[in-house]
């Protein structure tokens, strides 16, 4: 604003009609000049991606499906509980780390997302509450390794959580990651109170290197004693998430395993039942293999929840959107 001769209060007027008052451009912002509205129209652009697809389910879960100006795609969901309301955001375009049942990882990452593409998910989601309604939670567990794009994520969510932003608390956001031990040590260093879940999904290193191919090249021990040290630093438990799937995970000596791997520890287990990706060989499990498999948690006396599956009419598990729209748009005839 001063470089180009006008108040800096200005800027906190922006801000304001971008976080308070949901403006998506800036031939609203009405108590800014007209000058001003001019000049920063012709210089900057509040919304840079084009909502290509917006599913709603039957559930009241949202679902976006964001384009870029460089044609590129990603995903983020709206899910509305009681008094929840939250959402789920990508870090990445795709994704690197190769879990065999994921499908954001199938055609691996193809770039970070900017600080302001990971802000315009969150503001874009936010918009589509009711004005009545404000942002309760925010999980970075979408498309991508949240931690390899860590410092633009910090960026992000730090203005989120800012007085200046939506004023989100920072113990209301969750960050995901299949566990990038040098990663993890990094953000426990930067000292901010966003929680840590850690996508275990195998409490074996056999089992984890079939399931999560980067743990050849990291290992679960590794995993493990950068999740002791983030919460020895900051004093936050750190949750272990854990994918159910059908006859390879879901088996009771798993339990027996993810039990005495967590046991020891101030830690929390959130199952997962799988949602089934059309083309990848896994399956969800059954009702009393969720069940059984809770019931060893607890008898190892671990923290335990599973996870309420929601969204699954239209896609809602990271990455299948994108890879259905974007096999349409491959294999749908071009005009006659």
């Amino acid at each position: 604003m001063v470089e180009r001769g006008f108040p800096k209060f200005h800027a906190r007027q922006v801000m304001r009609q971008v976080f308070d008052r949901r403006a998506t451009d800036f031939s609203g912002m009405t108590e800014l000049p007209k000058a001003l509205r001019t000049a920063l129209a012709e210089e900057w652009t509040l919304f840079t991606g084009t909502i290509s697809t917006h599913d709603v389910s039957p559930d009241g879960t949202d679902k976006l499906l964001i384009a870029w100006p460089d044609g590129r795609r990603v995903e983020c969901v709206l899910m509305a509980e009681e008094d929840r309301r939250t959402i789920c955001i990508s870090t990445q375009v795709g994704c690197g780390m190769g879990c065999v049942f994921c499908a954001s990882g199938l055609k691996g990452v193809e770039r970070n997302l900017t600080s302001g593409e990971i802000l315009e998910q969150i503001l874009s989601m936010r918009n589509l509450l009711p004005a009545d309604e404000r942002l309760t939670n925010i999980v970075v567990m979408g498309m991508g390794e949240s931690l390899a794009n860590l410092d633009n994520l910090i960026k992000g969510l730090d203005l989120v959580c800012s007085p200046e932003g939506l004023g989100l608390s920072p113990r209301r956001a969750t960050i995901s990651t299949v566990g990038l031990p040098d990663k993890i040590r990094k953000l426990a260093a930067m000292d901010r109170p966003y929680n840590l879940a850690v996508s275990l999904h195998a409490a074996t290193e056999a089992l984890r290197d079939q399931l999560v191919p980067v743990n050849e090249k990291i290992g679960l021990t590794a995993v493990m004693e950068a999740a002791d040290a983030y919460f020895q630093q900051t004093g936050r438990q750190v949750t272990f998430e854990y994918v159910l799937l059908h006859g390879v995970n879901d088996r009771p000596e798993d339990a027996q395993a993810l039990g005495r791997l967590l046991a020891r520890r101030k830690a929390h287990a959130n199952l997962i039942p799988y949602n089934p990706v059309a083309g990848v060989p896994f399956e969800r499990p059954s009702q009393d293999a969720v069940r059984q498999f809770v019931d060893t948690l607890r008898r190892w006396n671990v923290s335990v929840t599973v996870r309420k599956t929601k969204g699954r009419p239209i896609d809602a598990a990271c990455g299948q959107l994108r890879r259905r729209v974007e096999t349409d748009l491959i294999t749908s005839p071009g005009p006659a």
